[in-house]
């Protein structure tokens, strides 16, 4: 007799919004440190080559990967990111004015394709990689046209090169991570992967 998989549930709980739109806004303040005391140090590694500035672009996508990891459903990446970057926007000091919202919508593009293509069931981490690689692309041809529309192809394809490498170690990598280290403290219990993280720690 086959086994019936279980058909994940999508309907959004109170505690889905909440908790993701506090993690969210979380990051959304972090984003503002970042774009203060840190962007203008490390954005200096473009005079070395302009397109290895964009080696930094899975930092603001770390959003994306935590609300499909910790979510699992329709609009978590997209919601997760605009929250951050409207307190990204609000809080001032960064040098992108309001296109932050449009880059967050950009950013959550891959992460919300990725879950659709695995019909909302866990992002392991390759696929929280792959998830901030695609959003990674996706922010990378807005960029091509709004912000470095003047690079020659070459400075492009390792702009690109850059982008998607960057979604997928640091966004993929640090918003899976956060996920689990949340789940492992005992905080995200409402949540499937929280319980999974704490159940691989009892386990290991």
């Amino acid at each position: 007799m086959s086994q019936i998989k279980k058909t994940p549930n999508l309907a959004w709980r109170g505690v889905d919004l909440v908790t993701t739109a506090i993690l969210a806004a979380a990051l959304g303040v972090a984003f503002w440190g970042f774009d203060t005391f840190v962007y203008p140090i490390t954005s200096t590694i473009a005079n070395v080559y302009p397109s290895l500035g964009e080696l930094q672009l899975g930092v603001w996508i770390i959003p994306a990967v935590l609300g499909g990891v910790l979510v699992r459903k329709p609009g978590a990446a997209l919601y997760a990111e605009l929250i951050a970057a409207s307190l990204e926007l609000v809080l001032g000091g960064n040098p992108w004015s309001y296109t932050v919202l449009i880059s967050g919508a950009c950013q959550a593009i891959g992460v919300e394709l990725v879950m659709l293509a695995i019909a909302y069931r866990a992002l392991t981490l390759p696929l929280a990689a792959l998830g901030g690689a695609i959003s990674a692309a996706a922010e990378v041809v807005y960029e091509y046209f709004s912000w470095v529309p003047t690079y020659s192809v070459i400075q492009k394809v390792i702009y690109m090169i850059c982008g998607v490498l960057s979604g997928a170690l640091i966004a993929g990598g640090v918003g899976w991570g956060l996920v689990r280290l949340l789940g492992r403290l005992g905080v995200l219990n409402s949540f499937a992967a929280g319980r999974e993280a704490r159940m691989e720690r009892r386990i290991g």
